[in-house]
């Protein structure tokens, strides 16, 4: 990679063993890159139209966030808490709990690269008020530039997950992270990244979380404090239409002829879930756990997922035949939205 600076991932044999995928699209690491792009000047078209309505219409209490998220440079890690939450109301609750320490760490941070309005003050030393402020912010940018566009990332990165699985079942370890983006090359053990600064990052035995992300653009991505549980963030294939008439739309629909509007939500939901029980089927997609029970039980009959018992909990997983069907629709997440608008807070 001559010529440009580079992320260095360093791994040891035990992080080999230690990768993991996101379960689906992080609403915090998509609110923080879709404001990169809603400050910059993204080409793409489908981005261009997508930036012209939020910001013709960005609700005043969520424009601090852009102060807080330039288009170029560093944002705060605090914006994009570990653990990968996938409910957006739990990882704003994440943010909002930051240590008075990261707060104030991190907005110095940002404050030695930009000139930083007067309230960054008192949100670096974790002012109630301040924090609110924050949450207020955030919520409103969920609701009014995610909310209405999840299906389509979530359809989107749902297809990349399927990718990886199939690269991961064709040449393991090495085919996976080999095949991520184009500016990065595997050389064991090393994963070098083309990358805006140099930067080296020791996983240690801690492992690396991959996280496929609709708005990142460019080059993927990792935070900057390399203490932080360590994380990569790539870019997938993206297209943004108008809510209601996306591509996306009509591929749940077709998903939900060929299986039934609650079964394809179930195949959906365990998708994207970690921890997909019986219990969980019935809560998020507000059915019996006896109907839960029968549609894993179809599911698992067509061999498009496997259960296994710990304890006295059954929990689902998709098979590659599973993946496969979902990579192949355009748009299977937005048959869980049909039922229940549960995704990303659209309630």
């Amino acid at each position: 990679m001559g010529g440009t600076f580079v992320l260095r991932i360093h791994f040891s044999a035990e992080d080999l063993g230690r990768i993991h995928l996101a379960p689906g699209p992080d609403p915090a690491w998509e609110a923080l890159l879709s404001l990169h792009v809603l400050g910059g000047h993204d080409s793409d078209i489908g981005v261009q139209r997508w930036r012209a309505r939020v910001r013709a219409s960005l609700h005043p209490a969520a424009r601090p966030l852009l102060h807080l998220a330039p288009p170029r440079g560093y944002s705060p890690d605090f914006l994009t808490p570990a653990g990968g939450v996938t409910d957006p109301e739990a990882g704003i609750d994440t943010i909002l709990s930051t240590s008075r320490s990261r707060l104030r760490t991190d907005v110095a941070t940002l404050g030695q690269e930009r000139k930083l309005p007067s309230w960054a003050t008192a949100l670096a030393t974790g002012r109630p008020a301040a924090l609110r402020g924050l949450g207020t912010a955030l919520r409103r940018y969920n609701q009014q530039a995610l909310c209405p566009y999840w299906a389509e990332i979530r359809a989107a990165v749902d297809a990349d997950r399927a990718a990886r699985a199939r690269a991961f079942l064709a040449g393991g370890t090495n085919h996976l992270l080999s095949g991520l983006h184009p500016t990065v090359r595997w050389d064991p053990p090393v994963l070098q990244i083309a990358y805006p600064h140099d930067q080296d990052l020791y996983l240690q035995g801690r492992g690396l979380r991959l996280v496929p992300s609709y708005f990142c653009r460019g080059t993927p991505i990792t935070l900057r404090d390399t203490s932080l549980s360590p994380v990569l963030v790539y870019p997938v294939s993206r297209r943004i239409g108008s809510p209601g008439q996306s591509t996306a739309a009509a591929g749940a629909h077709a998903l939900a002829r060929l299986l039934g509007r609650t079964r394809a939500a179930t195949l959906h939901m365990i998708a994207g879930s970690e921890n997909a029980t019986g219990s969980e089927i019935a809560r998020r997609l507000d059915i019996s756990p006896a109907s839960a029970s029968e549609h894993a039980t179809v599911l698992r009959d067509a061999g498009l997922i496997h259960s296994r018992r710990v304890r006295n909990t059954i929990h689902h997983t998709l098979t590659p035949l599973g993946l496969e069907l979902l990579g192949s629709q355009t748009g299977p997440a937005a048959a869980t939205e049909l039922l229940a608008r549960q995704d990303a807070g659209c309630r």
